[in-house]
């Protein structure tokens, strides 16, 4: 089975039990917070992929990460994935899990590339005019790339709107270069 079918089937497990629980926004900060930690850490993700060190040495290590930090449903989980031998698909597991929160909570996430970064009220107007745009909720994720010299790129799965400088001015560039042709 595919990595990303096993890991999908984690997550939903997992969803599932979250809404059952009734503890969904706890679930969702507590897989938010075990994602960002691996996401940043390559250590640890070497540690848990790892067919050299012992389970029960992995749980361990999750305990004393997380075990004060998230609910003891979360934590559960985690010692669930790492019994079954899944520890390496903790990440995937974890990034799907919040795809899937953001599904049944009606979030669209956008990826927003600026050149500098947004004032917090840039962001505010961004994200509203997205939502009246989309008629869902936006949850948006920035960063910075210079090379589009100014404006923003954002990207909602697989549609891009291109608002960046750059873009103008290739547009320009473009009309500039057929006006010049039937001009000839």
């Amino acid at each position: 089975m595919s990595e990303y079918k096993v890991s999908y089937r984690y997550a939903a497990s997992l969803l599932d039990t979250a809404v059952e629980k009734n503890m969904l926004n706890d679930a969702a900060g507590d897989v938010e917070l075990v994602y960002t930690t691996l996401k940043s850490s390559r250590q640890l993700e070497t540690a848990l992929s790892s067919p050299v060190i012992k389970q029960n040495v992995k749980l361990g290590i999750l305990t004393a990460l997380f075990g004060r930090k998230v609910k003891p449903e979360t934590l559960n989980f985690l010692k669930f994935v790492v019994e079954k031998k899944r520890e390496n698909l903790l990440e995937s597991i974890a990034k799907i899990f919040l795809d899937l929160i953001d599904i049944q909570l009606g979030i669209v996430n956008v990826s927003v590339k600026s050149a500098v970064d947004f004032t917090a009220v840039q962001a505010e107007n961004l994200k509203n005019n997205l939502e009246k745009h989309l008629n869902k909720k936006v949850k948006l994720r920035f960063s910075k790339d210079q090379s589009i010299i100014g404006g923003f790129i954002a990207q909602i799965g697989d549609t891009v709107f291109d608002a960046s400088l750059k873009h103008q001015l290739e547009i320009l560039r473009k009309q500039f270069l057929k006006g010049s042709a039937s001009l000839n």
